[in-house]
This record gives structure tokens, C-alpha cells and sequence, in this order.
């Protein structure tokens, strides 16, 4: 999914043999659900184009939802965090809201806000996603810990590559605003 990137990564991407997808209209949450709509075949991968997450972990994990009987996994980057992967700041507002998650919600994630998910087609049938927006990070292991068999891994996280886009503050209360609407 491309919404406007001016870092080369579409063209990176093509030129590689990809398929990219545009997407105009801004939102974290809106550009996966165009994703979702234009993936092809049984299982959906997710991860970010800026080299923090272990793309090559991917067939494993699929692997892993058949062996195990799995519809869902997401990762846990503060397994194996790299030195410098993740400001202090972005480490205490994710287990703020990770805490947030397990207590609203009753789900066992350590990491509500990790953006590496694999998972059959046929879980979005099943989940109901109202973020357009950053929180549908944490929506979709909510529902899908609600709802399907799901399981969090840890993965290595390494240092981004390029520009965090993130808006800490911003981001950070509007995911906990969203978990209390949606429980509430």
C-alpha cells in the first residue's frame, strides 16, 4: 500500500516485482483495509517498508498457523528489540496501551501496537473493524484474540530505516481514546 510516499518506496517496491496499491486518502487504518481489499489468496501478510520488521520471518509464520491450527498471529517486537529500535518515549506509550488492551479487553498481547500480523483471509469475516486510524493496530488483535485462534510471537526488531512518520502524542492518546469507545 502506497499513500503518497515520497521516499521512493513505491518505485522500490515495483521495481522488485511487487504490487503496489494507491491510496490517496491518508489514515493508518483505512490504507490496511484497502490492502485487505485487494489482497489476493488465503493468507495476509503485514509489516512496514522501512526494514524494522524481519520480512523473511513471513513463511515461517504461515507455516506456524497451519501447524498449530491458528487463524491469527501478531509479533511481539520487544522480544528481541534491537539497541535503538524504539525511542523510550514510543516504549512507555506502547505499554500503555498494551496494558490498556489486556485490561479492557482480556487479551494476552504484549505488544497492541506491533504492525507484523499474518493471518487467513477468513478472519476478516469474522472481525469488526471501525478505525481508519492508527488503532486499527490494536483493533484487529482485539478481535481477532476475541474472536478467532490467535497467538502473538516474538520477532527481532531491528532500527528503521528513513523517517518515523509516527505523531507520538497525537497517535499515542487517540489509540487510548479508541480503546475506551470501543469497550465503553
Amino acid at each position: 500500500m502506497d499513500t503518497n510516499s515520497v521516499d521512493r518506496t513505491k518505485e522500490i517496491a515495483t521495481s522488485l516485482g511487487a504490487v503496489v496499491i494507491d491510496e490517496p486518502r491518508r489514515g493508518y487504518g483505512r490504507a490496511y483495509r484497502t490492502g485487505f481489499e485487494n489482497a489476493k489468496g488465503d493468507f495476509i501478510a503485514t509489516l512496514d517498508a522501512d526494514m524494522t520488521y524481519p520480512a523473511t520471518d513471513l513463511p515461517g509464520l504461515v507455516d506456524m498457523l497451519d501447524a498449530e491450527g491458528l487463524d491469527f498471529i501478531t509479533t511481539n517486537r520487544f522480544a528481541r528489540m534491537e539497541k535503538g529500535a524504539m525511542k523510550t518515549k514510543h516504549r512507555v506509550g506502547n505499554w500503555v496501551l498494551s496494558t490498556a488492551t489486556r485490561l479492557l479487553f482480556r487479551v494476552r498481547v504484549r505488544d497492541s501496537q506491533s504492525g507484523m500480523w499474518v493471518f487467513r483471509r477468513s478472519v476478516l469475516d469474522v472481525v469488526d473493524l471501525e478505525s481508519l486510524e492508527m488503532a486499527m493496530s490494536e483493533e484487529i488483535k482485539i478481535e481477532a484474540f476475541r474472536k478467532a485462534r490467535a497467538k502473538e510471537v516474538p520477532i527481532t526488531y531491528r532500527v528503521r530505516i528513513g523517517e518515523v512518520k509516527l505523531n507520538s502524542w497525537r497517535d499515542g492518546l487517540g489509540n487510548l481514546k479508541f480503546l475506551f469507545r470501543k469497550r465503553f
